[in-house]
């Protein structure tokens, strides 16, 4: 609509405006002319049209993101629904950040870029989101769907797009840090329930359609309306009522006593004259100023008339009590401190030093082992170096946290082993069905004495893994970790070393990307 149907339809406002109040002021206040009534309906519809027109460029960007709500975060939501248990509950989290993110996105369509303070209270409702969805995941570690919350708790952070300058590197970033998991839900599930596939690929789908979505929208990152309106955060909570006033303290001390004035006037100046003039006259006189001092005499030297050296009764004082008043007052020093709270005295600490709270007492862990269900849990041991489990059932599987400086050894054939957290603990297996996990670890070592498929190992710094013959074939998957050694039986009865690489060097051959083990890395 141009700027004179605009100008129109102000003017045509104004006109019943005019007619209103002439028949308000005809009627007593009473208005009923149903004309009146139906050319604002036609203003006020028209005016409405104008504001959705003028607003359609920024209603596009919150339409595309709509798409991905209704689109590929529906369909996650879908599947976790039909999965329920802990799955559902925390798709809802993660819908409430979605939700969250797009009333960021129509804030940053209808507004000025804010300043920095109010930028943070818009993105707040976006940022507790993603913290409740990463919480959820570590209040539940014990539960048998860890790695489905693991997938989502790992790239829900891609939804802090919005911060950064070219949001599809970042979210693809994301979303990498995500597949460990996402593949370990895969593997796990693929040929015997396809929910859970279709599930973690789902997710995947969600990341590649936020990427999409930012190259469309936003290539270069989030901008704001310049022509907006200004942007207000959330509303600041009313400041408490002020307390009653502190009761009066006690009166002040004393002041200093004055100043000893001076001599003023001409006396004075009469005598500072008269000072001066001697001074200088007994400066004058030479080696002659020395003539006036007295004499020491044979008969007054101490060392020639040892006579002197003895003190007599009446110069005692505890003989003579008259003397003790002539004897200087001793100095004694200055007072220490004493606390206001009658505390000992101390005159190191002066009264504006601030009290060094006492160390707060950590809240000590329960050390646990038990079998819930068909998972048994080995938590918080410390120096315990004769842990055994003694599995029953080959579905039954082992999660190992937070154990520092252990020996554990796990008997008979079962599903899988997990060590999460763990420093210098050392495990001994007989046999898995399924993989050795190792996440989050330090200096850990690992034997199996029978037969191993998969040993998988992330962002864990100091691995060793003994192979037994029998396990020469299993795969071992590595990511994010350092210092790993796997080592391989001889016919000696010894283990010979060899080390994983950690560095690669990758190489563009003109169609795609090549990578092989960089030398140095070994």
């Amino acid at each position: 609509m141009s700027g004179g149907d605009l100008n129109d339809l102000v003017r045509r406002l104004e006109e019943v405006t005019s007619r209103l109040e002439s028949v308000a002021s005809k009627s007593g206040g009473a208005v009923s002319d149903e004309g009146i009534g139906q050319s604002i309906g036609l203003i006020v519809r028209r005016l409405q049209t104008v504001g959705g027109q003028s607003q359609g460029g920024d209603s596009a960007k919150v339409e595309a993101f709509d798409g991905v709500i209704k689109g590929a975060l529906a369909n996650f939501l879908a599947l976790s629904k039909d999965i329920g248990g802990d799955v559902a509950t925390q798709a809802g989290l993660v819908n409430a950040a979605f939700q969250a993110q797009r009333d960021f996105i129509v804030q940053a369509n209808q507004c000025k870029q804010p300043k920095p303070d109010v930028l943070q209270q818009l993105l707040k409702p976006t940022s507790e989101a993603i913290t409740a969805v990463q919480e959820f995941r570590e209040k539940n570690r014990p539960s048998k769907q860890f790695n489905h919350l693991s997938v989502v708790s790992e790239g829900i952070p891609l939804l802090g797009w919005v911060t950064v300058g070219k949001p599809a590197n970042y979210i693809k970033e994301m979303s990498d840090s995500a597949m460990f998991y996402v593949n370990r839900v895969i593997k796990d599930f693929k040929g015997k329930d396809d929910r859970h596939v279709e599930w973690a690929r789902s997710f995947v789908k969600i990341a590649t359609a936020v990427i999409d979505y930012t190259k469309d929208e936003y290539p270069a990152g989030l901008t704001f309306n310049p022509s907006g309106r200004e942007a207000t955060g959330a509303a600041a909570s009313k400041p408490p009522a002020p307390g009653p006033p502190p009761p009066p303290g006690p009166p002040p001390p004393p002041g200093p006593p004055p100043p000893v004035q001076a001599p003023t006037g001409g006396a004075a100046a009469a005598d500072g004259d008269e000072t001066r003039a001697a001074l200088f006259s007994d400066l004058n006189k030479g080696e002659g100023i020395t003539s006036g001092l007295k004499k020491v005499t044979p008969d007054m030297q101490t060392h020639k008339n040892p006579g002197l050296k003895k003190v007599t009764a009446d110069m005692q004082t505890h003989k003579n009590p008259a003397l003790r008043h002539q004897s200087p007052t001793p100095y004694k020093g200055p007072t220490p401190y004493k606390s206001p709270s009658g505390g000992p005295t101390s005159p190191v600490f002066a009264p504006g030093d601030k009290k060094v709270p006492p160390p707060v007492a950590k809240k000590p862990v329960t050390a646990k082992l038990e079998l819930q269900g068909s998972k048994w849990q080995v938590e918080n041991q410390e120096g315990n170096r004769n842990i055994v489990v003694e599995t029953t059932a080959l579905k039954q599987t082992v999660y190992i946290y937070k154990c520092n400086n252990c020996t554990i050894q796990v008997k008979g054939k079962i599903n899988s082993i997990t060590l999460d957290g763990c420093k210098k603990t050392g495990l001994a297996l007989d046999s898995l069905v399924s993989s050795l996990d190792i996440i989050n670890c330090q200096s850990v070592q690992a034997q199996v004495m029978e037969k191993i498929p998969t040993v998988s190992i992330d962002k864990t710094d100091g691995a060793q893994i003994y192979l037994s013959k029998e396990s020469l074939d299993c795969t071992i998957v590595t990511a994010k970790s350092s210092a790993m050694n796997v080592l391989i039986p001889t016919d000696t009865g010894e283990f010979s070393e060899h080390p994983i690489p950690e560095q690669f060097k990758t190489v563009w051959d003109g169609k795609k990307l090549n990578t092989d083990v960089s030398e140095i890395g070994g």
